[in-house]
This record gives C-alpha cells, structure tokens and sequence, in this order.
C-alpha cells in the first residue's frame, strides 16, 4: 500500500507527506491547562510564555538529493526578548528579510534525530508572509549536517513515517 495513514486526520493519503508543524513550543508542556490562558500567549507564529519566554515559528529545511523537494520542519526557535520584540516590530515590514539573522534555541523535537532539542540556530526573517528560515549551528549534529549536505529519498521516506 503506498501512502500513509494520517495521525492528525486518520484518513489515508496516496503522497508521502514532506512538511511537518509543531503546533506550540515544547516549553509549553510544562504549563498547566488550567494555568495557559493566563501564562501564554500563542499566535500560530509566536509564543510568549510567563512575559519571559519568546519564541517564533520557522522553518527547518532539510534538501532531498537529486529532487527540487524538501523535508520542511515548521519547528518553534526561542528568541531573546530583544530579538523577539525586533522581528514583532518589523512582523509586517517590507523589507524585514534585510535584518541581520536572531540568534535562538530549537525548541522542539524532530522525529528521527535525537538530541535535536535545544540545538543552537539562527533564525533568517524571511519577506513579509512567509516564515522565518532556521539554520542550525551545531556542525556535529546529524541534523545539521542533513541540513548542509542533503539526504537521501529513503531517508526522507523514513523520517515522514517518524513522523505520521
């Protein structure tokens, strides 16, 4: 049977998904139900948890060798508040994708490489529309370094089923 069987949906869908998204922090997870109407504000690209806490959305690409297809990881980035107030400010400038890259911490998982938490990254503000671009700095993690030299069809097959 080609496809995959949706864990979001159930359903059954004949492409092999590529684009993945955490909905919320990890962070968040240390947050009471009852507590995060009053300790988080989350949009569906940013996050402020306690007035401490920043974090934005982006993308964490991964290029498939020899196709025009990547492994697309929409995954939260920590901020300092500096950085956080200065990508709000410019959120609807033209423009804004001139701004130096913030650097940040990946704040959450990714199926099929372990350690990826808490990686260091920079986070590259993207034209007005389009989420911020996340490149990791750690060259020793095998996630940085599929994200630098590529990876394969099948291992971009064994990481969508990682993650469905």
């Amino acid at each position: 049977m080609r496809g995959f069987t949706c864990a979001a949906c159930g359903a059954h869908h004949d492409e092999l998904p590529l684009c993945f998204i955490a909905p919320e922090p990890a962070y968040l997870s240390s947050v009471p139900d009852a507590e995060r109407s009053r300790r988080v504000q989350l949009s569906s690209d940013q996050c402020i948890v306690d007035g401490d806490h920043f974090f934005i959305l982006g993308n964490l690409d991964l290029p498939i060798l020899g196709r025009d297809e990547t492994v697309r990881w929409s995954v939260w980035s920590s901020l300092s508040e500096q950085s956080f107030e200065r990508a709000s400010d410019l959120w609807e400038t033209a423009g804004r994708e001139k701004e130096p890259a913030y650097f940040g911490w990946l704040s959450n998982g990714i199926p099929g490489y372990e350690r990826a938490f808490n990686l260091k990254l920079n986070v590259h503000t993207q034209p007005v529309g389009t989420r911020p671009l996340l490149r990791l700095l750690e060259q020793d993690h095998p996630l940085y370094i599929d994200q630098v030299e590529g990876i394969t069809w099948e291992r971009a097959c064994a990481l969508s089923h990682a993650a469905t």
